[in-house]
């Protein structure tokens, strides 16, 4: 059975690295554009696959998979409502983005608040991408790792080999089409797998029965207060995420931006509601598992789906994993190569530089996320983490910037220290009194300083942010 597993999981592999191959061509890749924004033209049906690829990776597969075994599939959906949530917003934000047209999200805070907010928020955003792009490697490992005699080291040092060498070749172009098959594929593999599994463990009342007592709960044993703080991160990192934002911009124009968002809303549905399903019953079929990680993995792997049904959740699970690290590696890149060599380094920056300056900087941050990844063992924790830090720091002064003209610089400033600075105390200095996750704290203090810091400064003597019928670059 692993055999057949092991030949649609390196088949995957192998089309991904050929489609890989095929856009980092010069004719395709040839500017820092291309390989960022794909040449602004990415049709709906693509970005549709790209944004739900990408926001849909080792958090969901693993990290949210690791929830809902623990906790149970209700509060395994009130954790993932975040996402649909946070979708409504940005479908109301996705036109103005697309004008906006910026290169980063540090680009946008620059041309309200101005340099010191904007170098702020790239290192902010530089720590928590790479802590992302770190879980994105363990998680693939995990995988790679049930079907082989790889160690988990090793299978993760193939994956972070395989996302780097995607994100380092054709840049956004090819990793957007490689999104939208991986889409397709998980989606399909869930959806089958689901009404499988529950008849192995008889009717989906026997399947309810069968959990435990806190997993039958609204909050899964939880507090409202642990719950809401899982919920947060998520919320907060979708709101602003610059990955997002720049598959926005790399929209053909402002309707396709906005249209592509509305179905990225209805596929986030038939990913997290299966993952969140075969997780918790995979508490009933599996309740010996070392870790929730790899809940849906094992259902795959040990033969509770037929073997070509399990092969291609394993190989779309691994496509999530893969194009959500290839996505993150390049936002990042942006920040670095952006926010900090053309802003500060030198401005004139060939074409051709550019994009060799991109690549040389996926190369640096796949090793530094292979290092922090060591560091975080769970999935989950790393996931959590990086979501609060972006959440907390980032996201309140982008969304000032899109709807509320009345934020000054004093304002961003303000929130974005006073977040980072709450979260690094109350994890580190403090170990979460109460069990409570950063956020709950961090996010009031965030927003209050954001406002109280905008009121009692002058008001900004910029106009507002571009609207929906502002030219695109």
């Amino acid at each position: 059975m692993q055999t057949i597993h092991l030949a649609i999981l390196i088949g995957y592999l192998v089309v991904m690295l050929l489609i890989g191959a095929y856009f980092s061509r010069s004719s395709r890749v040839s500017t820092g554009d291309d390989f960022i924004f794909a040449g602004r033209a990415l049709p709906r049906p693509v970005l549709i696959g790209t944004l739900l690829a990408t926001w849909v990776g080792s958090g969901t597969i693993v990290g949210g998979a690791n929830f809902a075994y623990n906790y149970g599939p209700l509060a395994a959906f009130l954790f993932s409502a975040a996402t649909p949530l946070g979708i409504v917003v940005l479908y109301f934000a996705a036109a103005k983005i697309r004008a906006l047209s910026t290169y980063t999200v540090p680009e946008l805070l620059e041309a309200r608040y101005g340099v010191g907010v904007r170098m702020l928020g790239a290192v902010v955003i530089l720590l928590a991408y790479v802590g992302i792009t770190a879980y994105q490697f363990i998680g693939g490992g995990h995988i790679i790792s049930l079907l082989t005699p790889l160690s988990q080291t090793q299978a993760t040092l193939l994956v972070a080999g395989v996302v780097t060498f995607l994100a380092v070749g054709g840049g956004l172009l090819s990793v957007a089409w490689t999104d939208a098959a991986s889409a397709l594929l998980i989606v399909v593999a869930l959806l089958v797998s689901v009404p499988i599994v529950i008849s192995q463990i008889g009717s989906p009342a026997d399947y309810w029965d069968q959990l435990s007592a806190s997993s039958q709960s609204l909050t899964g044993g939880l507090s409202t207060m642990q719950l809401l703080g899982y919920f947060l991160p998520l919320f907060l990192l979708i709101l602003a995420d610059q990955n997002l934002y720049q598959r926005l911009t790399a929209a053909r124009d402002q309707g396709t931006a906005r249209s592509s968002t509305a179905g990225f809303f209805f596929g986030a549905f038939v990913v997290m509601i299966p993952v969140g399903i075969l997780a918790s019953a995979a508490s009933v079929l599996l309740p010996d598992l070392e870790t929730g990680d790899t809940a849906v993995l094992s259902l795959a792997s040990e033969g509770f789906v037929p073997t070509v049904i399990g092969g291609m959740v394993l190989a779309g699970a691994l496509a999530f994993i893969v194009t959500t690290g290839t996505s993150f590696m390049l936002s990042v890149a942006g920040n670095v190569v952006y926010d900090f060599y053309v802003r500060h380094v030198s401005r004139e920056v060939s074409d051709k530089a550019r994009l060799k300056l991109h690549r040389l900087t996926v190369l640096g941050i796949a090793v530094l996320a292979y290092l922090l990844g060591s560091f975080f063992p769970s999935v989950l924790e790393l996931q959590i983490h990086s979501y609060t830090i972006y959440g907390v720091a980032v996201t309140p002064a982008v969304l000032a910037v899109l709807f509320w003209p009345r934020v000054t610089k004093v304002g961003a400033l303000a929130s974005m220290v006073v977040g980072t600075a709450a979260v690094l105390i109350w994890e580190f200095a403090l170990d979460k009194p109460h069990d409570w996750n950063s956020v709950l704290i961090a996010l009031p203090l965030s927003v209050l300083a954001l406002v109280a810091g905008s009121l009692t400064s002058r008001p900004p003597a910029v106009e507002p942010v571009p609207d929906d019928s502002a030219n695109s670059r």
